[in-house]
């Protein structure tokens, strides 16, 4: 194949890179852009600088004949000063491929794509806002104390470090099931059966149960006789009846029931003070922190705070029957 071939194939690679694609150099690791294809010359420019540099079709064509004269191989470390994004472009070509292990540049029938070309972001980046959701505070909150506390020891934790960990963690789950719920609702109007649907964190397929219940009593009764059934053989105490014979007998709760205690732990109440507390913490290390996330975050965390209260309001007749 002579070099224009290459040549042309090359420029057709160039073209059909997108305009946010970013190159780097095998050695230096310098990322740049690809601005202008031209006919005898690639523009880039480097990202760090926005210095803008020609390459020239002649020196494509050296690299490309200096990799032939090596037995389709060339050390990268002989490129001569400046000339590494020759070899990053060159191996846009879909017969020249860099194997950054080996520092070689080579020519092949069968290459893969460049290594050196790093896409950009697939997601759109949407503008981030505090949603209006109790959950969102308390996994704020329990996240923090994931990050502060081993919780692959729990035995070796503060008593007072298992309560606040069991508060959130009851509050998140109570919270993130109700939210299950609502977006399972609106799933189910879109997912049909055998037809799962992927996302990035997982997938979901419709599915069905079966659920039953008896119809009226008289009538399930009739219709056991009418199969040879007794009614003595089908019928079994009522518990809530019982319970209603108990009001008006001298006879005690052990005299008809197996009781047994059992103990647990359940969540009595909760600090919401505390809570205001920690989130201003939280915001402080925020506002040390150079990341870009954090200025977001700093603005999320102070809506949060004038909300907390509301968010996080606990009535303990409410958390009995929740759980």
């Amino acid at each position: 194949m002579t070099f224009q071939s290459t040549w042309s194939n090359l420029l057709e690679e160039c073209e059909a890179l997108g305009d946010e694609a970013t190159l780097v150099t095998p050695l230096s690791k310098k990322p740049f852009h690809i601005v202008d294809v031209q006919e005898h010359r690639i523009v880039i420019e480097f990202s760090d600088s926005e210095e803008k540099r020609p390459l020239q079709r002649n020196q494509f064509e050296t690299l490309a004949r200096r990799i032939g004269d090596a037995a389709d191989t060339f050390d990268l470390e002989r490129l001569p000063p400046d000339a590494e994004p020759y070899a990053a472009v060159l191996s846009l070509h879909p017969r020249f491929e860099i194997d950054e292990r080996e520092g070689l540049i080579r020519e092949s029938e069968n290459p893969g794509p460049s290594q050196l070309v790093q896409a950009p972001e697939t997601e759109t980046e949407t503008e981030r806002t505090e949603p209006d959701l109790s959950i969102y505070a308390d996994a704020l909150l329990l996240t923090d104390a994931l990050e502060r506390h081993d919780v692959t020891d729990l035995s070796g934790q503060e008593t007072s470090t298992l309560v606040n960990l069991y508060t959130l963690l009851s509050d998140v789950q109570r919270n993130a099931d109700d939210l299950r719920q609502d977006v399972a609702d609106v799933l189910l109007e879109r997912v049909h059966h055998d037809q799962p649907i992927h996302a990035q964190f997982g997938s979901v397929q419709r599915t069905s149960r079966t659920y039953k219940s008896l119809r009226d009593e008289e009538e399930v009764l009739a219709t056991l006789e009418d199969a040879g059934i007794p009614r003595k053989r089908v019928i079994s105490v009522d518990s809530s009846k019982v319970d209603e014979a108990l009001e008006v007998t001298e006879l005690s709760r052990s005299d008809v029931y197996e009781i047994e205690d059992r103990e647990y732990v359940r969540k009595a109440d909760v600090d919401e003070e505390h809570k205001e507390t920690r989130l201003q913490g939280l915001k402080e290390q925020l506002a040390a922190s150079d990341e870009p996330e954090a200025a977001e975050l700093r603005e999320e965390i102070d809506d949060l705070e004038t909300r907390i209260e509301e968010l996080t309001e606990f009535s303990p007749a409410q958390e009995f029957h929740a759980e």
